[in-house]
C-alpha cells in the first residue's frame, strides 16, 4: 500500500514538473514574440530559376511554433481544459506586458541617459502585441479546438492528422490576422514608398505562413517520440484522458 501511495505520489509530482516546464516554455515563447516582434524583418530571399522570390520574416515569428507544439503536448497529455487555461494565461501575459511598457514609459526619466531605444521598442511592442492578442487568441483556440475535434473524429487515433491539421490551420488564420492587424490597425508595419500595399503584404503573409508550416510539419517526428515518452514517464493514457473528457 505504502509502496502504491509512493509511487503515485512520484507520477503526480513528474505530471504538475512537465505541465509547467511546457507552460513556461509557452508563455516565456510568447514573450520574447511580443517584447522582440517587429524590431527586426529577416530578409531570406532567394534566387530561383533565375527570379527571386522574396521572403521575409518578422523576428517575433522564431519563437512562434514552439508554443503550438507546447499546446498540442498539453492537449494530447493533459486534455482541453488544461490546454485552454495555458491559453488565457497567455492571453493575461500578454496584458501585463502591454502594461509593463505603458506604466515604464510613464515613470521619469534620468535626462542624462537616451531611453529612444526604450521607446522605440515601447512604441513596437504596443503595435506587435495590440495585434498578436487578436490573432493570438483566435489561432490558439482554433488550435486546441481543431485538435480536438480531430481527436474525436478519428477516436484518439493518427497522431500526426491532429497535430499537424491543428497547427496548420490555426496559424493560417493567426498569420493573416496578425498582419493585416498590424498594418491596418496598429499601423506598425513600414512600408516604402512605391511599393505595393497588397503585394508587400501578401509577401509577409505567406512568408510567416511558410515558416510556421515548414516548423509544424518537422515538429511531427519529434511530437510523436514525445508523447510516446512522456506517457509512459507521467503514467499517463491519452485515450484514458480522451474518454474522461468526453464524459
Amino acid at each position: 500500500m505504502f509502496t502504491n501511495t509512493k509511487l503515485q505520489d512520484k507520477y503526480a509530482f513528474r505530471r504538475e514538473a512537465v505541465f509547467v516546464v511546457l507552460a513556461g516554455l509557452f508563455i516565456g515563447s510568447l514573450a520574447m514574440l511580443n517584447i522582440l516582434g517587429l524590431s527586426r524583418l529577416i530578409d531570406l530571399s532567394f534566387t530561383f530559376n533565375g527570379s527571386k522570390v522574396h521572403f521575409m520574416v518578422f523576428i517575433g515569428v522564431l519563437p512562434y511554433p514552439i508554443t503550438f507544439l507546447c499546446t498540442d503536448f498539453i492537449s494530447e497529455l493533459y486534455g482541453r481544459r488544461r490546454a485552454n487555461l495555458v491559453v488565457w494565461t497567455g492571453l493575461l501575459l500578454n496584458l501585463w506586458v502591454l502594461f509593463i511598457m505603458w506604466f515604464g514609459g510613464k515613470l521619469p526619466e534620468d535626462p542624462s541617459i537616451d531611453s529612444a531605444a526604450f521607446f522605440r521598442i515601447r512604441e513596437l511592442t504596443f503595435g506587435a502585441t495590440a495585434a498578436s492578442m487578436i490573432a493570438y487568441l483566435t489561432a490558439q483556440f482554433v488550435d486546441v479546438h481543431v485538435f480536438h475535434m480531430l481527436k474525436k473524429v478519428t477516436k484518439g487515433k493518427h497522431l500526426w492528422l491532429r497535430n499537424n491539421g491543428s497547427t496548420l490551420t490555426s496559424q493560417l488564420i493567426d498569420s493573416i490576422a496578425v498582419v493585416l492587424i498590424t498594418y491596418y490597425g496598429a499601423k506598425a508595419i513600414e512600408i516604402q514608398e512605391g511599393r505595393q500595399v497588397f503585394t508587400y503584404l501578401m509577401m509577409l503573409i505567406l512568408s510567416n505562413y511558410f515558416f510556421k508550416m515548414i516548423s509544424a510539419l518537422l515538429d511531427t517526428i519529434p511530437f510523436y517520440l514525445g508523447v510516446k515518452w512522456l506517457s509512459k514517464f507521467l503514467d499517463i493514457d491519452p485515450l484514458q484522458t480522451y474518454s474522461e473528457e468526453k464524459h
